[in-house]
């Protein structure tokens, strides 16, 4: 089997099917898109074709991509996944977008609550390689990739502790607050398709908002005068999660919509 005759096997021309199936290709033979389109007629050793049809065969059973290959590109890095760690999502950068555009001290000392692969923790640590961050997660086998994917990058400065939110915390208080916590309603019909990454990080009580409630309603202590915190929540949460951030007397509320025009970050600023 060539690599042309490969890429036939899954979906149409231009589908994300057969860019899915380019990728998993690109991954497999060790080699970029560009590569891939000039090398058709190359043929796959037998390790690599049962590779490729393994990798589509988990694929079809609704495995995500980024646990065949296991890695998965977010913001300027590429970052080991497995299946102790969710797959970070596009949207998950609209939150790293906000953070950077705010007006945070240079030295500021930030915390990512619930950080999974580190994704926004990291990103934020390359971006600005003054602030002292700290990651944070209550499973310490996600926490290790976190870690492994710090390492890979060099960013150093990023510290990490295992426990369930600011449990996971020495005394101290920060100027930024960040987490993409769990905010799917148990109930919700998407689950099903998520059944392949970790309940835990995906499911909250109280239609979604407990942990975001946990996260805003304790926060406030950890922070310093004028600290933000920062949520990923749900398409259909912004109004839930602003009133929460009102309730708890934060200014300068305000809602971020996603790249497909949803709400899905949301944020606070503590008055003086």
């Amino acid at each position: 089997m060539n690599i042309a005759q490969a890429l036939e096997i899954k979906g149409e021309i231009d589908s994300y099917e057969r860019q899915e199936a380019a990728w998993l290709l690109e991954h497999i033979v060790g080699i970029g898109a560009l590569e891939l389109k000039l090398r058709l007629e190359q043929e796959l050793t037998e390790i690599q074709e049962q590779a490729y049809l393994d990798g589509l065969a988990r694929i079809e059973q609704g495995e995500p991509l980024a646990y065949v290959t296991g890695s998965q590109p977010f913001w300027t890095l590429d970052l080991k996944v497995t299946h102790d760690t969710l797959v970070p999502r596009p949207d998950t950068e609209i939150l790293v977008e906000t953070v950077l555009k705010l007006p945070i001290s240079t030295n500021a000392n930030i915390v990512d609550l619930g950080t999974g692969t580190g994704a926004i923790a990291l990103s934020l640590a390359s971006e600005r390689p003054q602030w002292q961050v700290t990651a944070t997660d209550i499973y310490l086998p996600t926490l290790e990739v976190a870690k492994e994917n710090a390492t890979r990058h060099g960013l150093t400065q990023v510290n990490f502790a295992c426990g369930a939110w600011f449990e996971a915390l020495e005394s101290q208080t920060f100027d930024l607050i960040v987490s993409n916590p769990p905010y799917i309603d148990p109930e919700d019909v998407h689950m099903q398709k998520l059944k392949s990454e970790p309940e835990r990080a995906l499911i909250a009580d109280n239609h979604g908002l407990a942990d975001i409630e946990i996260i805003i309603t304790q926060g406030k202590d950890w922070l310093k005068p004028n600290g933000w915190i920062v949520l990923e929540h749900g398409y259909d949460q912004g109004q839930a999660v602003r009133n929460i951030f009102e309730q708890q007397g934060f200014s300068q509320i305000q809602t971020i919509q996603d790249y497909g025009a949803n709400d899905r970050v949301s944020l606070g600023q503590k008055s003086d």
